[in-house]
């Protein structure tokens, strides 16, 4: 009888959650779930990034290239990237419960944000490594760096193609920013097996590894900025928070505005919460009304929650 009561119990929490979270006429049009999102894409993306990391693990050891090292742990760091990238769509596709109102749609953004810091830590190991090979070069097998570093190159561009088909997620684009670092690793590599192989210039190796380091912290700060935006409930970056206060206040009927707050609940899907000043609360409805058409219209901003008040100057 007691499970048959918590079982019940559970039923009409979860039904009570469905209904809170139900949109009627009038309310925002998105549900707060990450719709669209291709976990095929994803998918491929870990099996062949995965598949050929362990290869050129190897082969960057055994080959004692620096730069193919640098390129084999990018390939190990995208693999996980690309991982979590997969658990987080999965995550961010579940609707809001009734301990998650929001929904999860900020795990995306969480997982690019590890992600970067992750590249962060492997382009820190790779100039370290670098100054260690400057002062103390060692040998290198050319050829054998040349035609891994080949196949690397081509299993990158087979996987930089299938993320390219969903870049409506920040977090897909935070994986492809790893992608294409590991391209330019793979390139790196081979011009320094060419390089080693016909002059035996053994300092190629870290100055090509650094180089790209440099390239990939570029892209890496790129995407770490905009998931902590994103996570710290930053305004939307095409929006101008000033501007949405100064035509809030000048909607025909509101006194003023106070307590307003416009960020992003999913990406892609701002929201504004405030409190507005009025003269007479009968024609609140009205007053709103206004609002939401202004604030869709000039700001593309849909989920709106604002409080009317009675001015205390009247």
């Amino acid at each position: 009888m007691t499970s048959h009561h918590h079982a019940h119990h559970a039923g009409h929490t979860h039904a009570r959650s469905d209904h809170l979270h139900a949109h009627r006429a009038g309310d925002a049009r998105h549900h707060h779930v990450a719709e669209g999102r291709n976990q095929k894409v994803l998918g491929w993306a870990v099996a062949l990034t995965l598949g050929f990391a362990f290869v050129e693990v190897a082969a960057g050891f055994w080959s004692h290239s620096l730069a193919l090292i640098s390129d084999a742990g990018h390939m190990v760091t995208d693999s996980t990237a690309l991982g979590l990238a997969l658990l987080a769509q999965h995550i961010a596709r579940r609707p809001p419960s009734a301990k998650h109102s929001f929904g999860f749609g900020r795990a995306e953004a969480l997982a690019a944000f590890i992600n970067a810091l992750a590249m962060l830590a492997v382009v820190g190991w790779i100039a370290f490594e670098a100054v260690q090979r400057f002062a103390h070069p060692e040998p290198v097998k050319g050829d054998a760096v040349f035609f891994v570093a080949l196949i690397g190159l081509i299993v990158n561009i087979a996987v930089a193609w299938v993320l390219s088909h969903d870049r409506s997620s920040v977090n897909t684009r935070a994986a492809l920013v790893h992608v294409m670092g590991d391209l330019l690793g793979s390139v790196a590599a081979i011009v320094a097996g060419v390089v080693i192989h016909y002059t035996n210039w053994l300092q190629i190796d870290p100055l090509l590894s650094i180089l790209v380091s440099l390239l990939i912290l570029k892209s890496t700060i790129g995407v770490l900025r905009e998931s902590y935006h994103f996570l710290m409930e930053g305004v939307p970056h095409h929006i101008d928070y000033i501007q949405v206060g100064t035509d809030l206040a000048a909607v025909d009927g509101v006194l003023s505005v106070h307590d307003l707050h416009v960020w992003e609940m999913t990406p892609g899907e701002p929201a504004l919460i405030g409190h507005i000043e009025i003269d007479d609360l009968l024609a609140w409805p009205e007053v709103l009304r206004r609002i939401k058409t202004m604030l869709l219209e000039k700001h593309g901003i849909d989920h709106v929650t604002l409080q009317a008040e009675v001015s205390s100057m009247l």
